[in-house]
């Protein structure tokens, strides 16, 4: 074997020094959940500067030959009990104060201390170099080797510049009213203390308006606390903007709410507002919880929380193949409830953890920029059991203690940065809507599998749409692709009314120890809901050539392997506030839906005739840009609507009002073409065909089982934009049976035999008979906060899994869930 200093001076040519730009992978494994903390560490190829755990260098160096590699060990230091130590080894975890994630008064993020050895390995004979050895070497070995090494570790890691350690729930802005505020002088002087709502007596929870003094309480809060909206009912009568919550104010502030900017935020000029009204913020002392010390007691609080997270109980740890967690990278839970669904389904498990060792050996030379092959690291870290053991205890240094909930598990950062990337939303560290999270999943599933199998089509299922016009009685059939079932909850169906209404009355009578009622609402009813016929009062029928009067019905054209059922909790109030319905479900285990089968055309029933409707304008008269009301576009645009589908709202609205056209608005939400671009009558749309269309985009539409005219068509018709492509391709089913399609995109003429397949996307169909396997729910007022875990059933246990805990369930809560998972039985 060659001298040490020898084969390091024969490899210096490959050595760097990171530069400023340079990805720098220092804390996992690019195919593997692999860390510094794992047994035999991680190895850092000093060209690259991408990581490898020791079952991966070797593979690694055979294929590129870089030689030289930084193997960096950390071991966790034991940590010192403080005078605040209970004497159990688990220090007291101080109350958050603070609405926060990793800073001072926040929510915990803990914090691990290691120790670290480095050293330089030189493959394949894994000679090594310490920084002793280098100080025997020649001056330009010594310098170059140093150089880099210390410039690896000096770096930042590419996952510690994704994660934002900190997030802060209170920082606010200066409200655009605050400095201007007109304040009328009208007399009004509010005393120090003994506040009451002006018009139901409240006396908690109290708001002043600070343009008139006004003293009112505040909004009733999702499970029914809180106030009577007699604040908010104030300002929408008045447009009074800003309030202030009277028991916050101190010398330093106060809670300060601008209605019309739906946040809270600060006001420079309070003690002069306040004065106005007679109040001197310099002798004020805090006597109510401030609007931070609320939330924060909603995130802690006893309900939904401790039922969905079984916190109740002393739940039994699991640990082994398929039963691996999954570490929290500041609100990622959505995130990881939606991948230990997925990979319990044989689709993804087959194409991406069969394959790995495949899908490996044909990644490319950076392969955490590569979807395939993050998708399969994350699948096998998850099945495999490697990491699914116990974290170790930072108070028991011997190992004899019973193992906790908690796991060393695996921490997704490189698959949640790729999947997100790009994304206004998932590539931020707030929380999310599962539901968004796996239809935006699936999308990229479908884009990434152009070729062999596509384990989305394991939900991809088709609807029938039956429309059948009253005053002729003809119908007309359209199919659309979907993913997901989605249920409404219907209130008014609950079947503990008197319950409800008796705990509202006590609430409304300032009652505190006034129970919190869930509305009990019956499965049968949201399935009832979702097929019965529509009214629809505005359709143009081409039978009779005017508007009239027609019924929609939604049927099942195909039954999936796997459907997923959402529970549509999350709606609007009355004031466009997004809110969560507190509800409980009684979901069940089997679900026969043979019933809603789709029947296509009846015999002895007439279509529709395939007539466009007429032009809104005559062709002779010039189509100008409409003139739209640019304020209530900006309001729509700032709720969180796409601009498209904003101005749309306002056009078809006549320019009526934010009413109007928030109204159409939540009545187009599901259209395909919600966000595409506004189109008068008379003008065209989409790229002209000189115009050059996406390759990519057209191979990924035709692997889809369309064939590439379909493909062209649908590109055309959206400007080339592949998500509206897509979009659209299937809300035009109907209008593609004359073009050519059949699996894998080839035309009519190639398919052996020449015979037609049928028009469409490939789905997969059976029996409609289903039974229940997994679950994900929600705990929180909405979607942008609280808290995401999964129930999956494995081998006839449920098994809960709450991001880094894996345990026996002992009560599954299957009425409280949001999506729902159901796989078919076998006949």
């Amino acid at each position: 074997m060659a001298e040490v200093g020898d084969v390091l001076m024969s490899v210096l040519s490959t050595i760097r020094v990171p530069k400023p730009g340079d990805r720098v992978h220092k804390d996992e494994c690019a195919l593997s959940f692999s860390t510094p903390e794992s047994e035999g560490g991680l190895y850092m190829c000093m060209n690259s500067f991408l990581g490898f755990g020791s079952q991966y260098v070797d593979r690694y160096h055979a294929r590129t030959g870089q030689r030289a590699y930084l193997h960096i060990t950390r071991t966790r230091k034991a940590k010192k009990e403080d005078d605040n130590n209970s004497g159990s080894g688990h220090p007291p975890k101080k109350k958050p104060t603070r609405l926060a994630i990793g800073i001072e008064g926040g929510f915990d993020v803990e914090q691990e201390l290691y120790e670290e050895d480095v050293k330089v390995v030189i493959l394949p004979d894994r000679q090594e170099v310490t920084s002793e050895d280098l100080a025997t070497m020649p001056d330009v070995v010594r310098e170059r080797v140093s150089l880099s090494m210390a410039g690896i570790m000096a770096a930042d890691s590419v996952s510690h510049a994704l994660q934002v350690q900190q997030w802060d729930g209170e920082v606010r802005q200066e409200s655009r009213h605050a400095a201007d505020l007109k304040q009328l002088d009208n007399g009004v002087k509010i005393p120090p203390s003994g506040w009451r709502c002006e018009v139901c007596d409240l006396q908690e929870n109290i708001w002043m308006n600070l343009t008139d003094g006004k003293v009112m309480c505040g909004r009733r809060y999702f499970d029914g606390s809180g106030g009577n909206n007699h604040a908010l009912l104030h300002f929408q009568q008045t447009g009074y903007p800003i309030a202030v919550k009277l028991g916050t104010i101190t010398p330093d502030g106060g809670d300060v709410y601008s209605y019309d900017e739906d946040d809270m935020v600060l006001d420079a000029k309070l003690p002069e507002h306040l004065a106005h009204f007679g109040i001197n913020m310099m002798t004020m002392e805090k006597t109510e919880r401030t609007m931070t010390e609320l939330e924060i007691a909603v995130n802690q609080r006893v309900g939904e929380w401790e039922v969905i997270q079984e916190s109740g109980t002393t739940l039994r740890p699991l640990f082994g193949a398929g039963l691996t967690g999954m570490k929290n990278l500041g609100n990622s839970c959505y995130l990881n409830s939606v991948m230990q669904v997925l990979f319990t389904v044989p689709d993804f498990q087959n194409k991406y953890v069969s394959n790995i060792d495949k899908i490996i050996d044909e990644a490319p030379s950076d392969p955490t920029q590569d979807f395939k092959t993050q998708v399969a690291k994350l699948g096998y870290g998850l099945l495999s059991g490697e990491y699914s053991k116990p974290a170790p205890d930072p108070g028991d240094e011997t190992g004899a203690s019973e193992p906790r909930g908690d796991q060393i598990g695996i921490a997704p950062r490189m698959f949640k940065a790729l999947v997100g990337r790009g994304h206004p939303e998932f590539s931020t560290n707030r929380q999310q809507d599962a539901e968004e999270f796996l239809m935006h999943f699936i999308n990229m599933v479908e884009r990434n599998c152009r070729s062999g199998s596509n384990p989305s089509e394991a939900f991809r299922f088709l609807v029938e749409e039956r429309i059948v016009c009253q005053q002729s009685q003809k119908a007309k059939y359209t199919q659309r692709v979907d993913y997901i079932v989605q249920l409404p909850v219907l209130m008014d169906q609950a079947t503990n009314t008197e319950e409800l209404q008796e705990a509202e009355r006590r609430r409304e009578e300032g009652d505190s120890s006034a129970p919190t009622v869930r509305a009990q609402i019956p499965f049968t009813a949201c399935m009832a809901a979702l097929s019965e016929p529509e009214i629809l009062t505005d359709f143009w029928s081409s039978a009779v050539q005017s508007k009239t009067t027609a019924t929609k019905t939604t049927r099942f054209a195909s039954f999936p392997d796997h459907l997923v059922i959402q529970i549509k909790k999350f709606t609007f109030g009355l004031d466009w506030v997004p809110k969560k319905l507190d509800v409980s479900i009684d979901v069940p285990d089997t679900l026969d839906l043979s019933a809603l089968r789709a029947t296509g055309q009846q015999p002895g029933e007439e279509l529709l005739p395939e007539v466009a409707p007429p032009p809104l304008m005559t062709p002779d008269v010039e189509v100008k840009a409409p003139v739209l009301d640019d304020s209530t576009v900006s309001q729509l645009c700032e709720m969180g609507f796409p601009l498209e589908a904003c101005r749309k709202a306002v056009y078809y609205t006549g320019n009526t009002g934010i009413d109007a056209a928030m109204n159409w608005i939540m009545g187009h939400m599901d259209d395909p073409d919600f966000a595409a671009p506004l189109v008068l009558p008379g003008c065209s749309s989409g790229t002209t065909p000189t115009e050059s269309l996406s390759e990519e985009h057209l191979a990924t539409i035709v692997s889809m089982g369309f064939s590439r005219d379909q493909a062209t068509k649908a590109l055309r018709a959206t400007s080339n934009v592949l998500d509206r492509a897509v979009d659209w391709i299937f809300s035009h089913l109907d209008d593609l049976e004359s073009m050519d399609v059949s699996e894998g995109g080839r035309s009519t003429a190639e398919s052996e035999g020449g015979r037609d397949p049928p028009p469409g996307p490939r789905v997969k169909d059976g029996p409609g008979k289903y039974e229940l396997f997994a679950f994900i729910s929600h705990m929180g007022t909405s979607t942008m906060c609280g808290h995401y875990v999964c129930h999956i059933k494995k081998d006839q246990q449920w098994v809960i899994f709450n991001d880094q805990k894996v345990c026996a369930s002992e009560k599954p809560p299957k009425d409280l869930g949001y999506l729902y998972f159901y796989r078919r039985v076998a006949e």
